[in-house]
């Protein structure tokens, strides 16, 4: 080929933003979170895409809405933001899409090349502010490396392993004519594997060898089980089904061998389990300290783990561990298992799930007990906001989580039995429930999308819930009111710290309404009302508004399983 018919192919862009986003869009991204700085180039492209850009207020906000998105869709997500403080204002954002692996490609602004070490205007080294939060960091320093940059980004931030990455277009490309070559690069395809059994290994044989296994679900199955391999397989091992907490939603908790959340959220019954299981077999998570430290002593068993990532594979317990794709390894050992004749494992398997129908025969159980007791109690509990919350949700419904105090109590099985959640990961930042669920509303249009979160966590995000409302509404807000923060003023209370000295909370106070045409803000207090305001606020929000029900709760109102393992001072 000529120099002039070389030319003639090459595609040419006004600007680097233009480039970045015919990118995206030819990787159906149609939706963008963020605050951009002053180079508003990025909107024009964006509208000229016809990419929707939901507005932020707040940078952490617009990463909480970003990772929602992706949690909830298993798409990538795209997050706008300036350059310096906008970055670093952005970071906790960053540590949590990290943290539940969330494809989100985060864009920036940079200081011009020609005025670094100048002290320039909202100068920063931002990749090196990145670099330990996201999956690859980088900083394009010529035109002809715009699409080759943006193309490896979204491959790394899809992985595998998933999470976020940072791509940084400074001042002085980001105005610069982008030539690029025709055909431009794409995306590696993904080959479909096909189950097949598995070689015998140590993982296989602890499978083959357990009688009394337990099923632990990580984060990285979402949208990895939609045609219930893992619940298959538990069935075929007769295995006792948990998840993490950043697990929910990955598989069917109606299942007769759910048991809920491992760890400090799991109800005494399903800690039972635990303490009699001979076999841990965890999926695609990382044995988090809640799951393995919180409430739930960890059995003295092997631990057959399964993770596509070196780093979510622990070192500190023992048993086998395989480097590899979960859901492979679920297709892999079934199919190995289905040829299996062994004497007397039947009647061990049909004992051990026998007993797991008692305890989540128990588990309900304690929910009625529950139930009972706070119908006798004045005020609204939070069991029972859940049990009408739950009561009154469509077929298609998502539960956003925050990690309080009083929102755990959704946490815990069977008060709330997810068609859906979405959970803050191990790093439990304010906020992020709040602001996730606007991202998760855009994933999931047609879902009933509740929000049950603290009022901490509300006001945190209150700016972007009241800028958000009229074009990217129909958020249920469920705000548990107890003036503050609940899980400091127990702590405090526990060590007899004077609470005029420390108001971490002021009970009972809900915080200021959040007013506008497209807001329906109402304060519960009468139980009588309760349903009646949730279904009322279920109808605003089907019609696009953004409804909030702020609700008091008492300083006492504690999740059993937090109660019952002491890790809240009474």
């Amino acid at each position: 080929m000529t120099q002039a018919n070389k030319t003639r192919a090459d595609k040419r862009y006004a600007d680097a933003w233009s480039a970045v986003v015919d990118l995206l869009v030819a990787h159906e991204v149609d939706t963008c979170f963020g605050l951009p700085g002053d180079d508003l180039e990025l909107l024009r492209a964006l509208d000229a895409a016809g990419v929707d850009l939901v507005p932020c207020r707040d940078q952490r906000n617009a990463m909480y809405m970003a990772t929602g998105y992706a949690l909830q869709s298993g798409r990538l997500a795209v997050c706008a933001l300036g350059k310096g403080p906008a970055v670093t204002h952005a970071a906790t954002g960053l540590l949590e899409a990290r943290e539940a692996g969330a494809p989100v490609l985060v864009l920036a602004a940079g200081a011009p090349e020609r005025r670094r070490g100048s002290g320039g205007f909202q100068e920063l080294d931002q990749v090196a502010v990145t670099a330990p939060l996201v999956r690859w960091a980088h900083r394009v320093g010529h035109p002809d490396r715009v699409v080759p940059a943006t193309v490896t980004a979204l491959t790394r931030a899809v992985g595998p392993p998933s999470g976020p990455v940072y791509l940084e277009i400074p001042d002085d490309v980001r105005t610069a004519e982008v030539v690029a070559a025709e055909p431009r690069p794409v995306l590696p395809e993904s080959l479909l594997v096909q189950p097949v059994p598995v070689a015998s290994g140590p993982a296989l044989a602890a499978v083959r060898a357990s009688r009394r296994p337990v099923v632990l679900v990580g984060g990285g199955l979402r949208h990895r089980n939609d045609d219930h391999v893992v619940e298959r397989f538990a069935e075929r091992l007769g295995a006792a089904l948990f998840t993490t907490a950043s697990g929910r939603g990955a598989v069917d908790e109606h299942h007769p061998l759910f048991c809920g959340v491992a760890g400090l959220y799991a109800a005494a019954p399903a800690r039972d389990l635990w303490s009699s299981c001979d076999l841990v077999v965890s999926l695609a998570g990382r044995l988090e300290e809640t799951v393995t430290e919180g409430g739930t002593p960890w059995p003295p068993v092997p631990v057959v783990q399964v993770n596509v990532d070196p780093g979510g594979l622990s070192a500190e317990f023992p048993g086998p561990r395989v480097l590899g794709d979960a859901r492979h390894a679920v297709l892999g050992w079934s199919r190995a298992l289905d040829g299996d004749r062994v004497a007397g494992r039947a009647a061990a398997t049909e004992r051990w799930t026998d007993t797991i129908a008692a305890a989540r025969k128990a588990m309900t159980v304690e929910v009625e007990a529950e139930l009972g007791r706070a119908a006798a109690l004045p005020g609204i509990r939070v069991a029972e906001l859940l049990a009408a919350l739950d009561a009154t949700a469509g077929e298609q419904h998502v539960l956003v989580q925050e990690n309080g105090l009083q929102d755990m109590w959704s946490y815990c099985f069977p008060f709330h039995v997810g068609g859906g959640s979405v959970v803050p990961s191990e790093q439990t930042p304010l906020g992020f429930g709040a602001a996730a669920a606007i991202g998760v509303k855009r994933a999931a249009a047609a879902h009933e999308v509740t929000a049950f979160v603290g009022d901490g966590a509300f006001l945190a995000a209150r700016a972007d819930i009241a800028v958000t409302a009229a074009a990217h509404g129909g958020v249920l807000y469920v705000v548990l009111c107890n003036g503050g923060y609940g899980w400091l003023d127990a702590q405090r209370a526990g060590l007899g710290l004077d609470a005029e000295r420390h108001p971490f909370t002021r009970p009972g106070a809900p915080p200021p309404a959040v007013d506008g045409p497209d807001i329906r803000c109402r304060v519960l207090r009468d139980k009588a009302a309760l349903t009646d305001e949730i279904v009322a606020a279920r109808r605003f929000c089907a019609a696009g508004g953004t409804a909030v029900l702020m609700v008091p709760v008492s300083p006492d109102d504690i999740p059993p399983p937090l109660r019952d393992a002491g890790v809240v001072p009474q």
